[in-house]
């Protein structure tokens, strides 16, 4: 039997979503960077929603840019690989989706002094 069932559409904010629990889930990761200030917003020229990830969708498989704020005295380089592992996992496993590159951007690290910025 041949039928044709319909088309499944996954809008990218659902990803966007399902980075941003991942990402603030994991130990390291103080919050998402809305913005970069000053000189950094010159080097990293683009648009960049405000919620720190930015998702492409291009031939079937995912382009996800995630803007990070890491804790103090964090080792940035393993959380970034764990970042990736974990935010392709979720994204292949929940989303269903094949996943091109995951790219972590250290936007800063949260001031030691600094309470975390609270939840909602």
């Amino acid at each position: 039997m041949d039928e044709t069932t319909g088309a499944v559409i996954i809008a990218p904010q659902v990803i966007t979503t399902v980075v941003r629990q991942v990402a603030e889930a994991t130990p390291g990761v103080a919050r998402l960077a809305n913005s970069f200030s000053g000189r950094m917003s010159r080097v990293f020229r683009g648009s960049r929603s405000a919620s720190g990830v930015d998702v492409q969708v291009e031939d079937g498989a995912v382009t996800i840019d995630v803007y990070v704020v890491a804790m103090p005295n964090t080792a940035l380089l393993p959380l970034g690989q764990t970042l990736q592992h974990e935010i392709h996992r979720a994204i292949s496993d929940v989303v269903g989706m094949p996943v091109r590159m995951v790219n972590i951007h250290f936007a800063d690290v949260q001031d030691l002094f600094d309470s975390p910025a609270p939840t909602t």
